[in-house]
């Protein structure tokens, strides 16, 4: 998991400074923040809305030994517990989008109403003050109220702006995404030789979830219509029949209702998302983009990506399901509730684990049943389950 010799970083250029302050939404424990916001009240009485992402483009240059070391990890792989990033700390330190620092950001700019609709928006790279690293945690509840409250925390009038905003770009997509269950993984180290995990839901859909989603379509939607109308290649996300696959070429994204989408918001974890950034800077800058459709790196690149990409993400549930044994184990459950997917099918309800009960009598989809834990084989990763019964 070490990196190799890499160099240092290259000076980066003079940038001028936003007239803003910056926040950014994550979970606590994430480290390469790649995205902030920002809210600004114009003298016409409409807001600037300014989506901030981390540019590491501007230090990770192509052909030098960091571009080398970002291509061979093509992403940061998460794990429960733990995580290996795509790029060296160093790097990341130089452009995560840390609170109090003033780091480089590629940023666009939309000027709204006080109600929320986009009139006009442009992308610009400067340096952005980032005044607070806002955690999840600690504001879902307060952001929930649709009233203000004395005990809101600072920034909910902002984030109530962002609100607004992403309901608009929801409604012009037209697009109802469903809502899910999503879980987090924490493996405290120090709670014993073999850790002790806590796995945590999170509902998506919620109104902050959906604020930080539409946001970050919508910029990756802006940039890779810009790269379009500019006919720049870019390594864009397509959707046709179901089916998503990454392409050099914009192209009908059918789940989210758009016809551009480019992966453009996670550059200091993606490696297509440094690459489409690196094509944006040189349009701004009125360069040669350093990528063309037919270049031999840029095919290479998505070729390898997506095949890595889609082994990762394999890796990352088979990772989940381990840790979904040993929680069982270290909270000896005996029995548990699920839902019936189909047939023999059906879903822990408190942990992101499917089954089959092969002793599951005919029960229609969604029915409630009980499951009797049995033998865990944790060097194997199966499990030894059975129908106890409907809830």
């Amino acid at each position: 998991t070490a990196f190799p010799a890499w160099g240092t970083l290259p000076d980066i250029p003079d940038l001028a400074l936003a007239p803003v302050r910056a926040f950014s939404i994550d979970d606590a424990t994430t480290t390469e923040i790649d995205d902030a916001f920002s809210v600004r009240e114009l003298e016409n009485g409409n807001r600037e809305i300014a989506i901030h992402i981390a540019c590491p483009a501007l230090g990770v240059l192509r052909g030098s030994a960091l571009d080398a070391v970002a291509r061979e990890r093509l992403s940061t792989v998460y794990m429960p517990g733990r995580k290996l990033t795509m790029l060296p700390e160093e790097a990341i330190k130089a452009f995560t989008l840390r609170e109090g620092t003033v780091p480089p950001a590629l940023s666009l700019y939309v000027e709204t109403t006080e109600a929320g609709a986009p009139v006009r928006q442009e992308t610009r790279v400067n340096r952005v003050p980032i005044a607070v690293n806002l955690r999840l945690d600690a504001i879902q509840d307060a952001f929930a109220n649709d009233l203000p409250a004395p005990a809101d925390p600072p920034w909910t009038p902002e984030l109530r702006a962002l609100w607004r905003f992403a309901q608009h770009l929801s409604a012009q997509r037209g697009k109802n995404d469903v809502n899910r269950i999503d879980f987090s993984f924490d493996v405290d180290w120090e709670g014993g030789p073999d850790g002790r995990v806590t796995i945590r839901p999170r509902a998506r859909g919620s109104p902050l979830d959906k604020l930080i989603a539409e946001l970050m379509i919508h910029v990756n939607n802006s940039w890779g219509r810009l790269l379009a109308e500019r006919n720049t290649a870019g390594l864009y996300r397509v959707q046709a029949g179901g089916k998503v696959k990454m392409s050099t070429r914009p192209g009908e994204h059918q789940g989210l209702g758009l016809m551009h989408y480019l992966w453009s918001s996670s550059p200091l974890r993606r490696y297509s998302d440094l690459v489409n950034q690196r094509q944006l800077l040189a349009l701004l800058a009125d360069e040669k983009p350093p990528y063309t459709e037919t270049d031999a790196e840029l095919v290479a690149a998505l070729s390898d990506f997506e095949a890595t990409y889609s082994q990762y993400a394999e890796f990352q549930t088979r990772m989940e399901h381990y840790w979904c044994l040993r929680w069982l184990l270290q909270e000896s459950v005996t029995e548990t509730t699920a839902t019936v997917i189909r047939e023999n099918l059906v879903r822990f309800d408190r942990l992101p684990l499917i089954q089959r009960l092969a002793d599951l009598p005919a029960q229609p989809p969604e029915t409630k049943v009980r499951v009797a834990i049995g033998r865990i084989d944790l060097l194997n990763a199966t499990l030894e389950c059975r129908f106890a019964g409907v809830a």
